[in-house]
C-alpha cells in the first residue's frame, strides 16, 4: 500500500518541523513537503502532490483561507486540514467554505493528528461536534434557496450524500450502508462530477442550497 502522501504550510518553524518528522516517522506517511508561508504554494506543490494538506490559518503573506482557495483551483482532489491554535468558528468557517475539509488544534496529540490525517483522507471531515453543528448552522443561515436541479443521482448516490450531510465519514456511511469504503468513493467520486464540486464540504453546502437531499 501506497503511503499517504502530507505537505505542511506553517510558519511556526518549531511545530512545522516537529509535523514533518512526526509525519515521516510514522509508518505508512511521507511528507512531501514543509513550507513556512504559502506565497509560492502552486509551484511547490506541483514539484510533489499530496493527498492532504495541513495548512496554518493564519500565515504571513497569503493566508490558509486564501491558500485553500487557490488549491481548490489548482488542485482539486487534495484534501485541506487546516490548523489552528484556538476554537475560531468564523475562520473556521470561512476555510470550510473555502474548501477545507476540516480543522484542527496544534495543541493536539502527535496520535490525534495521525488521526486525523487519516480521517480527512478517508473522506472525513475532523473537526468538534460544536463546530459541525455550527457549520451546519452557518451553511443553512447563508444559503440562498436555488431552482431545484435534476442531477441524475440515483438512489444509492443520494443515500450516500444524504450521510454525507450528517457530517459523516466514508468509512462511517459504508457501515451505516452495509457497503464497503472503495464502494463508498467510488460513488462520491461520481456525486461530485454530477453535482460539479471537488470537496465533500461543496458536496454538502450545494445539496443544503438547492435541497438534494
Amino acid at each position: 500500500m501506497q503511503p499517504i502522501k502530507v505537505a505542511i504550510f506553517e510558519d511556526n518553524k518549531h511545530l512545522r518541523e516537529s509535523l514533518y518528522y512526526l509525519i515521516n516517522g510514522t509508518e505508512g506517511f511521507v511528507c512531501t513537503g514543509a513550507f513556512a508561508d504559502g506565497n509560492d504554494l502552486v509551484f511547490q506543490l506541483k514539484k510533489s502532490i499530496p493527498q492532504v494538506i495541513l495548512m496554518d490559518i493564519e500565515m504571513p503573506g497569503i493566508n490558509g483561507i486564501e491558500a485553500v482557495k487557490v488549491i481548490r483551483e489548482h488542485f482539486p482532489g487534495v484534501q485541506v486540514l487546516m490548523q489552528t491554535v484556538f476554537h475560531d468558528d468564523e475562520n473556521i468557517f470561512k476555510a470550510v467554505c473555502a474548501g477545507a475539509s476540516g480543522y484542527i488544534l496544534k495543541t493536539t496529540s502527535p496520535a490525534g493528528y495521525i488521526e486525523a490525517i487519516k480521517d480527512v483522507y478517508n473522506g472525513g471531515s475532523p473537526m468538534t461536534g460544536s463546530i459541525a453543528r455550527r457549520v451546519l448552522e452557518l451553511f443553512q443561515k447563508n444559503i440562498t434557496p436555488a431552482a431545484a436541479k435534476d442531477y441524475q443521482l440515483t438512489p444509492k448516490e443520494k443515500e450516500i450524500l444524504q450521510q454525507l450531510v450528517k457530517g459523516k465519514s466514508f468509512k462511517m456511511i459504508a457501515d451505516t450502508i452495509g457497503s464497503t469504503y472503495e464502494t463508498v468513493r467510488t460513488h462520491m467520486k461520481n456525486i461530485y462530477a454530477k453535482l460539479h464540486v471537488n470537496s465533500n464540504t461543496e458536496a454538502v453546502s450545494k445539496a443544503l442550497n438547492e435541497k438534494i437531499v
